[in-house]
């Protein structure tokens, strides 16, 4: 319950900042590559907490993460609140970075740890909560700002979820032993975390990860600049994107265990790319299948976790940190190049970067896929599929 509760929180912090991003810019006088710094802030420390966390999962346990998450996003939404600066604003969500890539691998490493039967299965039904705190997350925005209430207030009502998280990991056991755990052993981490298939495996979370909070985080400012559509419209399809990923992630659950993991993720890959083309590239009766694309995002990030948990190597904690680090690196350069680019060349084509970020994810998953016909001829079972 403590970790699907953590996921709502997960995606709805993590994506206060579309909706709010517009009110943000025009109340600073920042322009859009400041704007996307400051988001790039947010993902440095989802890196670094991923990175370091996932150590900490396997030597101290993950209600410890879990814990350090809530106070991390308390104290952070606290100070973003509250303060204008470019590099204030900047380190407050540095702290928020910490909160949420806790999340990910104490969230993760939870399902990992209590679930070894089906875990794509459960995988996905936990990125559920994430989509259920996306999809509310632009309509509670929306209400608040288009009845006077600033993008600080959005913020400041939001404390109280982060608090409750922190209060319940405080106090909750863990229901299994701590010596349940291997001890950190850093020769077997690097061994098993560092190899051509990871290398593989880290690219498809980092593009993926980029063109995901890519459009999260600029849709809304694109479809008011570009399309010219209200708040209250544009915040509706960034409802309607998050709302994609869920209704996938929940149907997905289903059959990620019969279809195959790689299958899987290439099939969607390339709806995704199609998807995408058409919103970006069709006429304006067709600029919901941007927000529909959603749906085949879903199910890549939980999907990609339980293919790589399937691969049975020590250290697991540790190196799921690893692969959450590169998520948070596309994470962090993806809305950041998104915004550089928009001052450049404009917004319009900027946006369509998510479109090259879904082709480098389709070249991974081939490689990917290729390892494991290879090992399939030579007679070994394919690992991750």
């Amino acid at each position: 319950m403590g970790g699907f509760y953590a996921f709502f929180i997960f995606g709805f912090v993590d994506n206060l900042k579309g909706p709010t991003l517009p009110a943000l810019l025009r109340d600073l006088n920042f322009s859009y590559s400041e704007g996307g710094a400051v988001l790039f802030s947010a993902y440095i420390g989802f890196m670094v907490a991923t990175l370091l966390t996932g150590v900490l999962a396997d030597a101290a346990g993950i209600k410890i993460v879990l814990l350090l998450a809530g106070l991390c996003l308390t104290v952070g939404l606290t100070a973003f609140s509250l303060v204008s600066s470019f590099w204030l604003l900047a380190a407050a969500l540095f702290v928020v970075g910490l909160g949420l890539g806790s999340i990910e691998v104490g969230g993760n490493g939870l399902i990992v740890d209590l679930h070894q039967a089906n875990r794509g299965r459960y995988l996905n039904l936990l990125a559920v909560f994430h989509g259920v705190g996306a999809f509310i997350v632009p309509l509670y925005a929306a209400q608040l700002l288009s009845t006077d209430f600033s993008w600080r207030q959005v913020y400041q009502f939001s404390i109280f979820l982060t608090v409750v998280l922190a209060s319940f990991f405080a106090v909750v056991k863990y229901p299994r032993a701590a010596s349940s755990r291997e001890g950190m052993n850093l020769r077997t981490l690097f061994t098993a975390g560092f190899t051509r298939r990871m290398t593989w495996y880290y690219l498809f979370v980092a593009v993926y990860v980029a063109a995901e909070i890519g459009v999260a985080s600029w849709i809304v400012q694109y479809l008011q600049q570009v399309k010219g559509y209200s708040v209250g419209v544009s915040s509706l399809y960034l409802s309607l994107f998050f709302a994609a990923i869920m209704v996938g992630r929940l149907a997905g659950s289903f059959f990620v265990e019969r279809i195959g993991y790689l299958t899987l993720m290439l099939t969607a890959t390339v709806a995704s790319i199609i998807s995408l083309s058409i919103g970006l590239f069709g006429p304006p009766t067709l600029i919901f299948f941007i927000p529909l694309t959603g749906l085949f995002f879903s199910i890549m990030f939980p999907t990609a976790t339980a293919s790589v948990s399937a691969l049975q190597v020590a250290n697991m904690g540790a190196i799921l940190g690893v692969l959450f680090t590169f998520g948070g690196l596309g994470g962090a350069l993806g809305p950041w190049l998104i915004g550089v680019a928009a001052d450049a060349v404009g917004l319009e084509l900027a946006f369509a970067l998510t479109l090259l970020f879904c082709v480098l994810m389709l070249g991974a998953l081939l490689m990917l896929r290729q390892m494991a016909r290879a090992e399939s001829q030579v007679g070994a079972p394919p690992v991750g599929e």
